[in-house]
């Protein structure tokens, strides 16, 4: 056996050996270690570390190169790129083009098979060509809703007007109520679901069901104190309406003012009012509110989206409700529990993040915007 590893570098090798997890390192380092000791490969083989040629090969590189080359693996050259930048931006092209007739969008599986006719492209598996549409962060199969149309000055108006209503401080005085309906469609079982009885199964619902009709859920919530209120109804009517509005009303007897955020729906104004209890009681009620309708297509503004989320969720989540009767009584038991715990609304966004995220900024503080990318101010 050749002769020991010098001193020196022991402590540099416990070091590493100490502070590795790679296994391989471990192994490698306990090798040389050994070898500092003067044992010989077969003693080393012995322990069962590695083998004898392994523990061999690791002094022949420590001798040749030192501690890196006998602890690292030499670079490898490899096998050469398939596919080169320019096919990897060809692939991530089709992607984003349309898919072939017949098809609503695109799989891997579908652009793979697409590939393997383009002349331009070479033929590769589908591993490859997922491993390019991550490369360029594209999901072809994805979509979102676009809800947010061009940018002008009334759009900016009233997004601005209700993000300044969200942004004032708490003032029990004049409560903030956001308000919005949410249509549901009543259906029945065919045949009676399966309760899960038993630890470990689970509900069984036939697929086959019965269409009952439609009702309407008028949701509000006051944002800052987690307040609900809700009415479910068989239509959305101007007179339905009319009698959420007063329950409000009526539900704030020492406010002086109520801010009420809504879209600009035709049966959301005072005419509606108005039409159920009479030009005075109608025009009185409605004195009463100050109403900051959110811009076309900006229903993402209105807080009682995410209420109507949460309602969504938690009250209706998958069953099949067949009645009004019975969403009724499930509606009312699940609005009194969350007036109990106060599920409260903590809203982020503000004037100064739409000015930045939408890339405008206003002129002097008039209606005339500019717009302009990544604008701060």
């Amino acid at each position: 056996m050749k002769e020991k590893i010098k001193l020196k570098q022991t402590n540099k090798i416990r070091e590493i050996k100490k502070t590795t997890s790679d296994k391989r390192t471990y192994r490698r380092t306990s090798v040389l270690l050994l070898l500092q000791k003067g044992k010989s490969a077969a003693e080393i083989a012995d322990t069962e570390i590695v083998s004898e040629s392994t523990a061999r090969n690791i002094r022949n590189r420590y001798d040749e190169g030192g501690i890196d080359l006998a602890i690292n693996d030499r670079e490898r050259s490899g096998r050469p790129p398939i596919l080169s930048d320019a096919d990897k931006q060809r692939i991530a092209a089709k992607a984003c083009s349309n898919p072939p007739k017949g098809f609503s969008r695109w799989t891997v599986r579908l652009l793979t098979n697409e590939i393997a006719g383009d002349e331009n492209i070479p033929t590769v598996s589908r591993e490859s060509v997922r491993n390019v549409l991550n490369e360029h962060h594209t999901k072809p199969w994805l979509q979102k809703m676009w809800c947010i149309p061009t940018i002008n000055e009334e759009y900016v108006e009233r997004m601005e007007d209700v993000l300044d209503v969200y942004e004032r401080p708490y003032n029990p005085k004049v409560p903030t109520v956001c308000v919005d309906e949410k249509p549901i469609q009543l259906l029945g079982d065919r045949l009676t679901s399966i309760p899960a009885t038993i630890s470990g199964k689970s509900k069984k619902v036939d697929y086959q069901y019965e269409r009952q009709g439609t009702a309407n859920v008028f949701v509000g919530i006051e944002p800052k104190q987690g307040q609900y209120f809700t009415k479910v109804t068989e239509r959305r009517t101007k007179l339905d309406f009319a009698e959420f509005i007063k329950t409000i009303h009526d539900f704030y007897p020492l406010a002086s003012r109520i801010n009420l955020v809504m879209d600009n729906l035709n049966t959301h104004n005072k005419s509606s009012l108005t039409e159920k209890y009479g030009e005075e009681i109608g025009s009185k009620i409605w004195s009463k509110f100050e109403v900051h309708y959110t811009p076309k297509h900006a229903s993402w503004l209105d807080q009682a989206e995410v209420a109507i989320g949460i309602f969504s969720s938690q009250c209706l989540g998958k069953d099949r409700i067949p009645t009004i009767e019975q969403l009724k009584e499930r509606t009312l038991l699940w609005t009194k529990n969350a007036n109990k715990t106060k599920i409260k609304i903590n809203w982020k966004f503000t004037t100064k993040k739409a000015r930045v995220k939408f890339g405008y900024k206003k002129v002097n503080g008039s209606r005339k915007i500019i717009l302009a990318k990544n604008v701060k101010d």
